[in-house]
């Protein structure tokens, strides 16, 4: 019968020095990718990269692993991750967003400009009209969560989150067409 191992703490599988090391390594890495705009991020970043790699070596205590390249990609990996994560978190008032944004439109074309305007103009109105929750699952869909990190940032079941958005997207066809809209 054989006895299971328990896994190597951190500190046994790298060294105080090799810790620090590899942070000095880390933070090089991370400055080389971290733009200008998430310099204040970079700390995080750091401790994040470091986590990552901490546990792979738990995992699978291999120090030739730790390569420069390595360790660049796993710099890059977290701040895609940290661009993203704020990218979910970014909250903008649904009357602060232009109608021009909402779809795209080329800019020497004055004629789609207008229409995007007068769509963008009707959907607001549509969605005012939507019962209070509705509308909340369904601007947080529009703004591209899904269902599980829409329901997550409410605080409701799944299953109801999901029924919101179907339901108001439903609401929101239906008083586009009214307003001579088809999706």
């Amino acid at each position: 019968m054989e006895l299971q191992q328990r896994p190597e703490p951190v500190a046994k599988a790298l060294p105080a020095e090799g810790l620090a090391r590899l942070r000095r390594d880390l933070e090089r890495a991370v400055a080389r990718v971290c733009p200008p705009a998430l310099a204040d991020r970079r700390d995080d970043l750091v401790q994040t990269a470091m986590i990552r790699v901490v546990e792979l070596q738990r995992r699978d205590p291999d120090p030739a692993r730790l390569t420069p390249a390595y360790l660049y990609r796993v710099a890059y990996t977290a701040l895609i991750d940290e661009m993203r994560s704020q990218d979910r978190r970014r909250e903008v008032a649904l009357e602060d967003t232009e109608a021009p944004s909402l779809q795209p439109v080329a800019p020497g074309d004055p004629e789609r400009s207008a229409g995007a305007a007068q769509i963008a103009r009707a959907i607001r109105d549509c969605l005012q009209r939507l019962v209070q929750d509705r509308r909340l699952a369904v601007t947080l869909y529009l703004q591209g969560h899904t269902i599980p990190e829409a329901a997550e940032l409410l605080a409701w079941d799944g299953k109801r989150t999901e029924n919101l958005v179907y339901r108001g997207l439903s609401g929101l066809r239906a008083c586009l067409a009214t307003k001579g809209i088809e999706p």
